[in-house]
């Protein structure tokens, strides 16, 4: 049996900080340097008033993206699924921050920790940003990553181009990161959304992917994962899979992590990274592990203040219950480089 928080006696603060709050204290302060302060720059949450942006008090997206650790290891989900397409593996490896370079520019074929915290707040601002910011934030960050994608074009070391902008792309990519944050929430968030509910979150986010040029996207939990298994003939064990999977990883939380982000794949995902599901009991003993630390960061942080500031934006109502993307395809001025990192 459950019981609401609304329900419980309420307390007044005590004169000194508990453990948990020293805790939430530092994991926020960690979180305000190292993401908040450099990616959310320009980005509106609490203006202005009565803006519904893209998504609104009453969408599914809310609920989901409010749940700040679970979205974070969604996005990584979505990362892991996404490496198994070998064209978005040499993107990564030719244009992205993510892997470390030497001093004549080539791949050393490792992970740039730097990198690594710059994607991860990109994507972390972004996701955010367009769930519950203002609708010209969701539009600013939409534009940047369009402009960004535009630059992405080059050739695969066996002769394939790839262009970010292919269409088929954008499809397969929007699949990926929309199963991994939906499927993340499904297991690990505390009142996840099932059914019918869950699709209404597909259905809504589908927005998200028409704004990044995306067309004929799946927005459904089923036809998410038809749409992702329809790419099965292009995609292989990439190089960035393989180095981070089961037995090549010796830190154990990395370990840990790492096994939790292949549980989430779809059964031939997982055939490809070599992953196979232990005994329902086990499983469900990592899962409860991996639920308690993702929920224990919830509490321990709070609410996102992003989030507080959004529902303090709408709290009066608003006149729509959402707004739509406003991008038609091929509208964008062409920037260099250059010209669009200087806009991040």
């Amino acid at each position: 049996m459950s019981i609401s928080l609304d329900v419980l006696p309420r307390f007044d603060p005590l004169p000194f900080p508990l453990p948990h709050q020293w805790a939430g204290t530092w994991l926020n302060g960690r979180f305000d340097a190292t993401i908040r302060a450099k990616y959310f720059r320009g980005m509106e949450f609490a203006d202005p008033v009565g803006d519904p942006g893209w998504f609104g008090p009453d969408s599914a997206t809310w609920h989901v993206h409010a749940h700040t650790p679970a979205l974070i290891f969604g996005l990584q989900c979505a990362s892991y699924l996404e490496r198994l397409d070998p064209s978005i593996f040499w993107m990564g490896v030719h244009h992205s921050r993510l892997v470390e370079k030497t001093d004549d520019g080539e791949p050393t074929g490792r992970i740039d920790p730097a990198g690594a915290v710059t994607r991860l707040g990109h994507s972390v601002a972004f996701f955010i940003g367009t769930a519950y910011g203002s609708t010209e934030t969701a539009e600013r960050l939409a534009r940047t990553v369009r402009a960004m994608h535009h630059t992405i074009k080059g050739t695969r070391p066996d002769g394939l181009a790839y262009d970010a902008d292919d269409p088929a792309w954008l499809r397969w990519n929007y699949a990926t990161v929309v199963w991994g944050i939906a499927t993340a929430h499904e297991i690990y968030h505390p009142k996840p959304l099932r059914g019918d509910d869950l699709d209404r979150y597909y259905g809504e986010f589908v927005r998200v992917g028409h704004a990044l040029g995306g067309a004929d996207l799946p927005t459904t939990k089923a036809e998410t994962l038809e749409c992702l298994a329809e790419y099965l003939p292009k995609l292989a064990l990439t190089h960035g899979n393989a180095i981070a999977t089961g037995a090549n990883l010796t830190n154990p939380a990395q370990a840990a992590l790492d096994w939790a982000i292949r549980d989430t794949m779809p059964d031939w995902a997982a055939q490809l990274v070599m992953h196979r599901s232990p005994n329902p009991i086990e499983r469900r003993a990592r899962r409860s592990v991996v639920w308690t630390a993702l929920n224990g960061l919830h509490a321990t942080m709070g609410e996102a203040p992003e989030f507080t500031a959004a529902r303090g934006r709408v709290a009066g109502g608003t006149t729509v219950s959402h707004t739509e993307p406003g991008y038609v395809p091929g509208t964008d001025p062409e920037l260099d480089r250059s010209a669009v990192e200087a806009a991040l």
